[in-house]
């Protein structure tokens, strides 16, 4: 039985979302899996890449075979050099924490109203062009 790395694909139809998966190489692209061994979303800014480090070293030294998408994560997480034994690449971009936003009180707002809408309503203005006319005629 030949046993693949592979992505399983998950989300809607614009929004994947994959695991990373130990599967039977005869099995369907989102079947049965043997293990999950990571997650990776790539719609994300960055991406998110999350892979258990132990269990693939442990998938590769047995002779699972990745495929191409899961060896290119692989190689960005270094755990593809890892197991060759080659020098480790640069680190993977971290997404900042979001800052928190501020509050409408730290803000200087308060919960009093200003009054009434600036805009009037469109009967009071043809009024006032009915009264402009009217004057208008008399003169």
């Amino acid at each position: 039985m030949a046993v693949k790395i592979k992505l399983k694909r998950l989300g809607k139809i614009r929004s994947p979302h994959y695991r990373i998966v130990v599967a039977d190489s005869r099995t369907r692209r989102d079947g049965r899996a043997i293990e999950e061994i990571g997650k990776y979303h790539p719609t994300y800014n960055p991406s998110v890449i999350e892979v258990d480090a132990d269990r693939v070293a442990y998938w590769l030294g047995v002779g699972a075979q990745p495929t191409e998408p899961v060896l290119a994560i692989l190689k960005k997480t270094g755990d593809w050099q890892k197991f060759k034994g080659e020098p480790a690449p640069a680190p993977l971009l971290v997404a900042e924490p979001k800052k928190a936003r501020p509050s409408f009180e730290a803000l200087g707002g308060d919960d009093e109203g200003k009054g009434e809408a600036i805009t009037q309503k469109k009967k009071a203005e043809k009024k006032d062009e009915a009264a402009a006319e009217s004057e208008s005629a008399e003169a």
